[in-house]
């Protein structure tokens, strides 16, 4: 997977963007219909809150979830306890080199960061008996994804030169019919894809942008790059973006696009 940034501090991206996957993948599992009693691969599991939906939801045999974060994983072993799940240290080409053989692979938020997207599906789905399953989500960056979307577009307002940072820009894969084409060019049966929409509350404008300040992951990762005076500027533009209700509350609705196909 892409060093990028640093894929560190669990506790922080749980409370970044771990609390809106969280909604999505609740939604997600039960989409791919897959028989209870399976074995699962999490591919880039991150701080587990799609293992928590896929042991919850699915009432799989087993779960292996791997990522190459060792904080990430240490925040996913503290919070998930069950003895079905096995979290491993490894990335997107290591799945297929376990000796263990699935019904079905995923991969939440994570294949826009892989430097071979197309590569990591074959790899999972040689992890797979024939006709399993393989899915993936990622955010709408460019359009969707609000939480993210009124940060970048106020960052780029600061200054053009955030525009090369930003997701929504960057990854064509996290744009309508990407994850479904890159299904399609593995080699995956009977693709199809969807749009996954979810809706969350903040309680105040501090608790949405607070996990912007702990330096993990690209957006808090810019941030942190820039001067105080502008990090400023930046928080007082988001502010200017976002709904604020007469509480104080913020809610907002973020938008995944999502694909599944079949081992051949």
């Amino acid at each position: 997977m892409s060093a990028e940034f640093r894929w560190v501090g669990g506790d922080a991206y749980s409370g970044f963007v771990g609390r809106w996957s969280r909604l999505v993948a609740a939604e997600f599992v039960p989409w791919l219909g897959v028989a209870p009693g399976e074995t699962w691969f999490d591919i880039g599991c991150g701080t587990g809150e799609l293992t928590r939906a896929i042991l919850n939801l699915a009432h799989p045999a087993k779960v292996v979830s791997l990522d190459p974060s060792s904080s990430y994983l240490e925040h996913a072993r503290a919070t998930v306890a069950d003895p079905r799940v096995e979290f491993l240290r490894g990335d997107d080409q290591d799945v297929s080199g376990l000796g263990v053989t699935g019904g079905a692979a995923v991969f939440g938020l994570v294949l826009n960061f892989v430097p071979d997207a197309i590569g990591a599906v074959q790899a999972a789905s040689a992890a797979l008996r024939s006709g399993g399953l393989i899915a993936a989500y990622v955010w709408d960056y460019a359009e969707g994804m609000a939480m993210l979307r009124a940060y970048w577009d106020a960052a780029i307002e600061e200054s053009p030169h955030a525009r090369e940072k930003d997701e929504g820009v960057r990854f064509a894969i996290c744009r309508r019919d990407g994850l479904r084409l890159a299904f399609e060019s593995a080699g995956l049966a009977g693709v199809t894809a969807r749009a996954i929409e979810v809706t969350g509350r903040y309680a105040d404008f501090d608790e949405y942008w607070t996990p912007f300040l702990s330096g993990a992951a690209p957006a808090p990762g810019y941030l942190a790059s820039l001067p105080a005076e502008r990090q400023a500027r930046v928080r007082e533009l988001v502010r200017q973006r976002l709904p604020v209700a007469a509480d104080g509350s913020i809610t907002l609705t973020c938008r995944a696009w999502a694909a599944r196909g079949l081992k051949p």
